[in-house]
């Protein structure tokens, strides 16, 4: 009688082995660098310090590059696994033997714009003759847009300039002060600014690109067939992530604050201006819609006509192939959870 209870006891240890969440080990660890701190990096905060990444058994290691085509090159020359940037150097690099592939949507709309204060005199794209036009930084990817607009509106690109004044305060500085009349950036920066720096702007988008998404995560074409595991679980703590800073955006402030210091005591100030901050970027960010069992899809004809933008202006010696720049095949995973268990809880969630 001893032996079938011991067995018994052994057999119940193992199947509680089983149903138990592993550790995260080494070969569970994804190398992810972002172009910069600021704008949509929130994700990544909330994502790791609301135990996001833990749930799925990962490990994140984070770095910055300071601009995209940085941080596609730092992924390209295998130095990380996965880039957090803007889809234009996939593209403009394709044709020089870059491989890269956007597996996720971090936005569900076109990101980039051209903004002025709500005071401007500037209140047509004809307007933008002879003024100096703030970027991120030097040849940033707004400048793309940007282009297409004033050139479109018949404004030359020798009749404007760009200037890099950086993002956050330096940038809403360099606009106030007057340094340069309009700042051409994204729109999950510009909502940071009109959050946080309590700014009023007028905005001018792209008829053409507006509804094309082109910010995600992107991996070479190896890391996605290799660590293809890993990566949908990452997206997966990004979709739950998009959802609690929709759902509940003054928890999620304190996590995305952690980012930058990890306690759980913060300013009353600084958590409702963080707060403010995810309010303003709901509508930009992933997750917009709670209800889309697709979180982080990409529009593959809205990126084939991206890619026939590229071309027909010259921008790439011939046509890229969509298929080439994004992939969808990590969307289900991402997205297979009981979503309604999860809503309910991130409502409870204090």
């Amino acid at each position: 009688m001893v032996r079938p209870f011991i067995r018994t006891l052994a057999l119940c240890a193992f199947v509680a082995l089983l149903g138990s969440p592993r550790p995260a080990a080494a070969d569970d660890t994804l190398h992810v660098v972002g172009a910069n701190p600021g704008g949509i990096e929130v994700l990544e905060n909330v994502a790791e310090h609301a135990g996001l990444y833990k749930a799925e058994h990962l490990i994140v290691d984070k770095q910055y590059a300071g601009s995209a085509s940085g941080c596609a090159q730092i992924v390209a020359t295998g130095k990380a696994d996965v880039c957090s940037m803007s889809v234009e150097p996939a593209i403009l690099g394709y044709s020089k033997g870059l491989r890269l592939q956007v597996f996720f949507s971090r936005v569900h709309e076109y990101d980039y714009l051209l903004a002025v204060l709500d005071d401007s005199p500037i209140r047509t794209l004809a307007d933008f003759r002879g003024k100096d036009i703030g970027e991120p930084n030097v040849a940033s990817s707004t400048e793309i847009p940007a282009d297409d607009m004033l050139q479109g509106a018949g404004v030359k690109r020798s009749e404007y300039n760009y200037v890099a004044v950086g993002v956050g305060g330096a940038a809403l500085s360099a606009l106030t002060s007057g340094k340069v009349a309009a700042l051409s950036d994204s729109s999950v920066e510009i909502g940071q600014l009109s959050a946080v720096g309590h700014a009023k702007f007028r905005l001018f988008r792209d008829p053409i690109l507006d509804s094309i998404p082109n910010v995600g995560f992107a991996a070479r074409p190896d890391v996605i067939a290799t660590k293809g595991d890993l990566l949908g679980r990452f997206a997966r703590a990004i979709v739950k992530a998009s959802l609690l800073i929709r759902m509940n955006p003054q928890v999620a402030a304190r996590y995305a604050l952690m980012g930058e210091n990890v306690t759980k005591s913060f300013d009353p100030n600084a958590l409702k201006l963080e707060a403010a901050e995810l309010v303003a970027l709901q509508d930009d960010l992933a997750g917009a819609d709670p209800a889309n069992p697709r979180i982080g899809a990409l529009d593959l004809r809205g990126m084939a006509l991206y890619c026939r933008f590229f071309a027909d202006s010259g921008r790439t010696p011939a046509l890229v192939p969509a298929a080439a720049i994004v992939t969808n095949q990590f969307i289900p995973f991402a997205n297979d959870f009981d979503r309604k268990a999860w809503l309910a809880e991130v409502k409870k969630m204090k």
